[in-house]
């Protein structure tokens, strides 16, 4: 059994079973391997942002990793912009980088490069295997690394030779560490704020932000009078009929610090204090109030859910029933095409269950407060702000839920960096519904130039923000990927396009035409 066969069959008996994966010649053992067996899945993406990307969705959805296989530095370095917001989303990713030969790394050859630091800023965990019979336990603890609650970045780099000669036996499965409890200290501490009668705020991300934690916020804020809110980018947030509701952050800071207002107090629940996405001129980084007091009740890698259930004992939330969301559908518009028009189709049209992945930038930005009411729901976004996450994400999200229909919305200008998502999309004839939203320009650029100062408003300025001239074509693309494609120009056209789409199985896309 040489390295790549035994690193193989130890990923199988440690629970991963999904690959995405764009090798090249120093990764053809590792492709091989695979290739033999029947435990692991393959997943050919044409760039490897697209496995990258995938592999995020795929994890925020399974609750586990899967692997990615890139070849050598450049391979890696195309990825990293999804794992950045694989990372932020602490999303387990595993990832396999194939490298020279261990004799051939002196030679310097062409795609010779320095893996490890290319890996480093993107990863939790890194390391280089020495030699084939020490492959199977560095994988081992690469997916150890992978799960550490709520979820790492391990690359483990993988030269060619060790990957060919002979190794030892695969490595049984392996425990995986459970998510440590909060300080009592920090319970008590919060649950004197609560009662000290200065306005509070709760702010909550990742663990904290399952169907259980939104249920023991509500009973929280019903008895304390807390109000309750949730990061802007959030990997996952469970919405809908039958969820406990919860407000999330404005992107912009004059949004944010107007619902902040007020508050006296900050509790932080998987999450850190909220700052600006950005710096503007004379404008302050910070959303919360000037003197608020801060306490972090758990840490994003502390098990939130659980603090939270000691919070609301802490305080006597017996008697109280959490305040579920009600099935509130807006009815759909008609006429002129706009992002309003869009929302109100997407909270009508929604199944149950559906997986909405969230890339629509401005155009989009309807469509979340509109489906407060739609059918129950998860909604996962863009974490890390580094664009073109939203087509490979719902690769991997619909390879985790293979029976739960994944409505993907993206901008026009960030689908274009992983648009080959398409592709792949067809060839493993996924149940994933596209919704390009096309305004044929960086919309958020030209919203971002004003507001920074700078005020250059010509045409040389414009153009660098600009979609036009060529006009992209999403449905002949599309098409030519092997997905089926339609254009809306008005919301008639749109909500009956959708309509067919949400009772369809199979990818489709929709070019969504804005003025």
């Amino acid at each position: 059994m040489n390295g790549a066969e035994s690193m193989l069959k130890t990923l199988i008996n440690n629970g991963v079973e999904v690959c995405f994966t764009n090798p090249g010649t120093s990764e053809m053992h590792m492709v091989s391997a695979i290739g033999a067996s029947q435990e692991m899945r393959s997943i050919l993406c044409l760039f490897e942002g697209n496995c990258s990307g995938a592999a995020d969705g795929y994890a925020r959805m399974a609750g586990k990793s899967a692997c990615t296989l890139f070849h050598l530095g450049p391979g890696l370095s195309n990825a990293s912009a999804n794992l950045h917001n694989a990372r932020k989303a602490h999303s387990a990713v595993i990832n396999l980088v194939g490298d020279h030969a261990t004799y051939h790394k002196k030679f310097d050859a062409p795609l010779n490069s320095d893996v490890i630091g290319l890996a480093a800023p993107v990863s939790h965990w890194v390391r280089t295997a020495k030699d084939a019979p020490s492959l199977p336990a560095d994988v081992a603890e690469a997916v150890v690394a992978a799960n550490v609650r709520p979820g790492q970045i391990a690359t483990l780099i993988v030269p060619a030779d060790c990957a060919w000669d002979e190794s030892v036996q695969p490595v049984d499965k392996q425990p995986l560490e459970e998510a440590p409890e909060v300080a009592s200290a920090a319970v008590t501490t919060a649950a004197e704020m609560l009662g000290n009668g200065e306005p509070t705020v709760v702010l909550m991300s990742n663990m904290a932000l399952s169907e259980r934690g939104l249920e023991l916020a509500d009973l929280i804020s019903q008895k304390s009078g807390a109000r309750i809110f949730c990061d802007t980018f959030i990997p996952r947030l469970p919405r809908g009929k039958g969820r406990a509701q919860i407000e999330r952050l404005g992107y912009f800071a004059e949004q944010a610090t107007e619902q902040l207002a007020g508050a006296r107090q900050l509790i932080m629940v998987g999450t850190k204090a909220p700052v600006s996405f950005f710096a503007y001129p004379g404008k302050a980084s910070e959303f919360s109030p000037e003197g608020t007091v801060l306490h972090t009740l758990a840490e994003s890698g502390e098990d939130a859910e659980q603090a939270l259930e000691r919070l609301a004992d802490a305080i006597d939330v017996g008697g109280l029933v959490p305040r579920r969301q009600l099935l509130e559908k807006p009815g759909f518009d008609s006429g002129e095409l706009t992002p309003v028009s869009i929302g109100r189709a997407v909270a009508e049209l929604m199944p149950v269950d559906a997986i909405v992945v969230d890339e629509g930038a401005t155009a989009g930005g309807a469509c979340f407060p509109i489906s407060a009411g739609a059918e129950p729901h998860d909604w996962l976004t863009l974490t890390g702000g580094s664009i073109g996450f939203g087509l490979p994400t719902a690769i991997g999200a619909a390879v985790a839920c293979p029976d739960r229909k994944v409505l993907c919305l993206h901008g026009d200008g960030g689908a274009m960096y992983t648009i080959q998502s398409l592709w792949t999309m067809a060839r493993e004839n996924l149940d994933v519904c596209i919704v390009i939203l096309a305004n044929r320009k960086y919309q958020i650029l030209q919203i971002e130039l004003a507001r920074v100062g700078a005020q250059t408003m010509n045409k040389k300025t414009l153009d660098m923000m600009d979609l036009s001239n060529p006009d992209l074509d999403f449905v002949k693309m599309s098409e030519g990927m092997g997905v089926k494609a339609d254009r809306a120009t008005t919301a008639d056209e749109f909500n009956e396009l959708l309509r067919q789409a949400m009772n369809e199985q199979g990818p489709r896309l929709i070019e969504a035409m804005l003025p």
